[in-house]
């Protein structure tokens, strides 16, 4: 891998003090990638290993792996605060402050509130990853392929405009993806939820498989299976296996879950084709009128605020959702007045996240001779079964799914307040505990939105972002049958104490913002067509969460990895076409 030197990047020509003007041969490369993360690594993974040199562009700083993950192998003793939040950064980062993954181990790898400020409409909690790796250093990792009962919904009940692909399109780059991520998980028969390409599946607790038991008996439609989760249960390809200690967002030493930084960059330096530069934040792309595609990218480097031209035959836009529309309504020329692709005005509409605002609880009082070994970073999955089979459900459409969890809670405190016994009995373990989040679908609405400000700007003269989406009729009407069913189970279970509770979170903290830049089969609907082609800019392709027409109720990233590389294999096979040049 090159990495572009600050010291080169930083020359200026003589007579232009704020515009780098290097000769285009020596900025010139096969295709550039815009972002690094999830999406991003597997783009520039992919066109590498096909012999195209290839320049990855990020915003953010460079994080080498294990190098630059300095909390990875720290004790709660050793964190000034154990771990928690200072009471002043909370004050300062209202917003990303409320993500679950947001610490005092963590917080170095997320964009704080005043780093890159944006507007909100109705209340929307971004949540961001600057640096080389974007998210996939954070993220949950739980990987679950869709199936046609999600790519058929909209055209079935006349929501939006129909998916342009089908499972059997994406099915084989679901199973590549996989045998290179390594996905633990069971084959469980599912039709709706696709069995994938796993590794050996982690154990469920005793807890776990108790209710899995009562589920199944009582509710013949219904499944609790392990989580099909991105850490590796077994070594693959020189990484892992996990070590089950449950610090993945600290980065992993181990290289035990999938990251850009443990897995693709890798993969894509080993090629000697990459050059990945840092500190690069995309203005806009560079439309050709007479060619009709994209010629180029223009950068502001993140701390000099110098700009520079870089050039190439395809273009992949994976800078994260919002990022990635922000860009394409900044890419403006004569041929597309409001934005890359615009045509159909669709551009930043329908704007999706999943609804997490339901949560349910309760304990259990068996089980007390039971406990487990380590600390497993996964868990467990109860699958959509409203709308779904023989399930018709009249106040909503759709369905959800529950990520879940049984713990042993720690301390058996009962009336100890103080001194030895107290002490003691914090030693002992406490009652079983099973927590559940629902994880709802939202529809796309066209008035859910991103737009750029006409007044404001970032630090580097780029629009900031208006946001204004929220969850309608459909989600709230989900949600209660939601922590009604779910409580049900549990309570069908024999748990106690059991609690539902709706957290009135806004959308964006589910992290699974996707939609604005939506797939389709017409460019006067759509911004992509079934190839994730930019309409009218063939050479362009958009591959991360933004690409998304619906977004069903599994985790997202496995689509988004899937879509990448079958997105890959077509623009190769085009500019070997020469389709693209």
């Amino acid at each position: 891998m090159v990495t572009a030197d600050n010291e080169s990047q930083n020359k200026q020509t003589k007579g232009s003090p704020n515009l780098n003007l290097k000769g285009i041969a020596e900025n010139t490369y096969d295709a550039i990638v815009i972002g690094s993360g999830i999406s991003g690594g597997w783009a520039a993974k992919e066109l590498c290993e096909k012999g195209l040199k290839t320049l990855v562009l990020e915003r953010g700083r460079q994080v080498e792996h294990i190098k630059d993950y300095p909390t990875a192998n720290l004790n709660p003793w050793d964190f000034p605060h154990r771990g928690r939040l200072a009471l002043k950064t909370v004050q300062e980062n209202p917003i990303v402050s409320r993500c679950y993954a947001f610490d005092e181990s963590t917080q170095h790898f997320f964009v704080k509130d005043n780093e890159h400020p944006y507007s909100q409409e109705k209340p929307f909690d971004w949540i961001r990853g600057y640096q080389v790796g974007g998210k996939s250093l954070m993220w949950a990792r739980w990987t679950q392929r869709w199936s046609d009962l999600d790519f058929e919904a909209n055209a079935k009940q006349g929501i939006a405009i129909d998916w342009p692909i089908r499972y059997k399109d994406i099915a084989p780059w679901y199973s590549y993806v996989e045998k290179f991520v390594g996905i633990s998980g069971n084959r469980d028969g599912i039709p709706h939820l696709p069995d994938g390409e796993f590794l050996p599946p982690m154990e469920m607790n005793c807890v776990e498989k108790h209710l899995k038991s009562s589920i199944e008996k009582n509710y013949p439609d219904r499944h609790l299976i392990i989580s099909r989760t991105a850490n590796l249960t077994k070594g693959l390809k020189g990484r892992g296996p996990c070590q089950y200690r449950n610090l993945c967002a600290r980065g992993c030493p181990f290289a035990g879950y999938f990251s850009s930084n443990s897995a693709t960059l890798p993969a894509a330096t080993a090629t000697g084709n990459l050059t990945l530069r840092p500190f690069s934040v995309v203005h806009s792309l560079i439309y050709d009128e007479q060619k009709q595609k994209a010629k180029g990218v223009r950068v502001i480097d993140t701390n000099t605020k110098e700009e520079t031209e870089y050039y190439a035959k395809i273009i992949f836009v994976n800078a994260g959702t919002l990022n990635s529309t922000l860009l394409l309504l900044n890419s403006t020329s004569a041929r597309f007045s409001n934005g890359l692709g615009n045509d159909s005005g669709v551009l930043g509409h329908y704007l999706m996240d999943h609804n997490y605002r339901g949560h349910i609880s309760g304990q259990f009082d068996g089980l007390q001779d039971s406990y487990y070994y380590g600390r497993r970073p996964a868990g467990v999955y109860i699958p959509r079964y409203r709308n779904v089979g023989h399930d018709r459900q009249s106040s909503f459409i759709r369905g959800y799914a529950f990520a879940a969890s049984g713990v042993r809670l720690t301390g058996n405190v009962t009336t100890e307040a103080m001194g030895a016994a107290y002490k003691e009995a914090l030693t002992k373990p406490g009652p079983w505990s099973f927590r559940m989040t629902g994880m709802g679908e939202c529809l796309p609405y066209h008035e859910n939105k991103v737009t750029l400000s006409p007044e404001k700007k970032d630090a580097w003269g780029i629009p900031q972002l208006i946001i204004d989406c929220e969850f309608k009729a459909n989600e709230t009407s989900m949600l209660k049958d939601m922590l009604s069913s779910g409580s049900e189970m549990l309570e069908q279970a024999g748990f106690k104490n059991i609690t539902a509770s709706d957290n009135n979170q806004a959308p964006g903290l589910g992290i699974h913002e996707m939609g604005t830049a939506r797939m389709g089969r017409d460019p006067k609907s759509s911004v992509l067509n079934a190839n994730n082609q930019v309409w009218g800019a063939p050479n362009v392709f958009v591959t991360d969460g933004s690409c998304m027409t619906s977004n069903a109720c599994q985790n997202p990233s496995l689509t988004y990895m899937a879509l990448t590389a079958r997105a890959v294999d077509y623009a190769v096979k085009e500019l070997k076409r020469q389709n693209l040049s």
